[in-house]
């Protein structure tokens, strides 16, 4: 765990704006987690958010997921949210070209949206976004698969931050929250146990 967590960063964080296709949305959570993106953020404005146990392997619970399932228009909720944390808005599209994904700057908080399987993003994230960036293609089809797309997104940026000046590791805070909410979720009856060891050492300070 610690040998992980010493590779996990908020620095780029992933938004995923109602998709519905169970493979993708589990492909995507493996994805961040083999990539060391900590938090990923769900948009549930039509579809719901449904994983694929055989192929996200697990790697939910090693997540930090957040869902924005109860406002009139939850992405202006999530990305709102995202930008008073100060991460940039990034939209990958086919369609608004600003840049490559290898030429986006990495400087500034990353939250790299990625629309639904059969329209892309909505008016919304195009509105609100910061930057536009596309995966060049050199074929006939006009898009990769969105669980592709993310993976590509996901190595091209942490290579580049991985191997900047860029304070991209977690805090100290961050790193013992994590640590602590991944050994809860690998023990029985995690809640009793914490909750007996801050009774007993209320009693006892100095023990």
């Amino acid at each position: 765990m610690l040998e992980v967590l010493a590779q996990r960063t908020r620095h780029l964080t992933v938004v995923l704006e109602d998709i519905y296709q169970p493979h993708n949305a589990s492909a995507v959570l493996r994805s961040c987690d083999c990539m060391g993106v900590q938090d990923v953020h769900i948009i549930e404005n039509k579809n719901k958010y449904e994983l694929n146990p055989g192929i996200e392997l697990g790697s939910a619970k090693w997540l930090n997921l957040t869902k924005y399932n109860k406002d009139e228009n939850n992405t202006a909720t999530c990305l709102q949210s995202l930008k008073d944390k100060g991460y940039r808005i990034v939209a990958t599209t086919p369609h608004t070209r600003s840049c490559s994904i290898s030429e986006l700057p990495i400087d500034n908080k990353i939250a790299l949206v990625m629309g639904t399987e059969m329209s892309g993003i909505s008016s919304t994230v195009e509105e609100m976004a910061d930057d536009f960036v596309v995966i060049p293609m050199f074929g006939f089809t006009e898009s990769f698969n969105i669980s592709v797309s993310t993976a590509i997104c996901l190595y091209e940026l942490m290579k580049r931050i991985r191997s900047s000046e860029i304070k991209w590791q977690l805090s100290h805070e961050e790193h013992e929250q994590i640590l602590l909410q991944w050994m809860k979720g690998q023990m029985k009856k995690a809640d009793l146990i914490e909750k007996e060891f801050y009774r007993i050492r209320s009693t006892n300070p100095a023990g």
